[in-house]
């Protein structure tokens, strides 16, 4: 294929994830530069529900929303978690390189709209999950009910990002090996079991498979050369327009996005007049640390959607 080399994570490492039985679904896309590309994602809740669109972040996948799934399942909704592309079930590209923010953003348009046609729906975005689906909100406004962010936000390098954010960033570039389980259970506050962190390195069998992980810190525009600045700075002025109803449920103990919560409530007008929850006792991964009150906060926001 032109393009992109991809790696694809063999089925057996993702046998007996412990807490995540959900039958694997796997929609194939084409990728803007060539060739087509397999997304993989699990589903709950009924077909014909109003759909929410599970948007994780770096380095995790979607085993981290499987607190979340059975909740949001039996109230109703729809509930779609898709592996962002270089993570979980989905294809790997192979190179740093082939990794950019546009790219991803691209790639779950792609999915969401082309391929599962989604309409009315609600976003859940955290970490990463905010950065690309906040700009594809921003782009399909048309296709969004509302919008859940949750320990993220958009940033456009306007604004220095915090020290334990460039520490992560640090020791992700210098890290020859990639402790993908590690670095989720530094996020959280309860403690994973071995079994669960073996969860969160299936998706990567060696240093090979993880160029996703290792390319998402330097895509983050920390400074205003970054390339996605202007993308971010467009979107922002889209979305401080747009009247979609606007939740933001950050964790109370998270030093990486603690920053963003304020500015998105005043800034966004679906925001406005609110009642925003604080996910109490929560780190970074708070789907990890409080999936289940998450997802509850989630469910009465769709609930309330007009």
């Amino acid at each position: 294929m032109t393009g992109v080399r991809l790696l694809r994570t063999p089925d057996d490492r993702f046998t007996d994830l412990p807490g995540f039985d959900h039958p694997p679904l796997y929609a194939d896309i084409e990728d803007p530069e060539g060739g087509v590309i397999r997304i993989g994602y699990v589903e709950a809740g009924p077909p014909d529900g109003p759909p929410v669109l599970l948007l994780h972040g770096e380095p995790s996948w979607s085993y981290l929303y499987r607190k979340m799934l059975p909740v949001l399942g039996a109230a109703g909704l729809r509930a779609i978690a898709p592996d962002l592309v270089g993570f979980g079930r989905s294809d790997k590209p192979a190179d740093v390189a082939d990794h950019t923010y546009a790219r991803h953003v691209e790639w779950m348009r792609v999915f969401a709209f082309d391929a599962l046609d989604l309409r009315d729906v609600t976003l859940v975005g955290q970490d990463w999950g905010g950065l690309i689906g906040l700009r594809v909100v921003a782009e399909n406004p048309d296709r969004f009910a509302g919008v859940v962010a949750a320990n993220t936000g958009l940033p456009t390098g306007d604004q220095g990002m915090p020290a334990v954010w460039w520490a992560f960033h640090d020791a992700v570039q210098k890290a020859q090996v990639l402790d993908i389980g590690r670095f989720v259970q530094s996020g959280c506050k309860t403690h994973l079991s071995d079994e669960e962190r073996a969860a969160y390195d299936a998706p990567f069998p060696n240093e090979m498979y993880k160029a996703g992980p290792r390319a998402m810190p330097e895509l983050v525009p920390a400074t205003p050369d970054n390339p996605a600045t202007e993308a971010n700075r467009a979107a922002w002025e889209t979305l401080t327009k747009l009247e979609v109803p606007f939740l933001c449920a950050f964790s109370d103990s998270d030093p990486i996005t603690e920053a963003m919560g304020p500015i998105l409530r005043r800034r966004m007008p679906g925001a406005a007049g609110r009642e925003h929850p604080t996910i109490e006792n929560a780190g970074h991964f708070l789907q990890e640390d409080a999936g289940e009150q998450l997802a509850q906060e989630v469910a009465h926001f769709v609930r309330e959607l007009p």
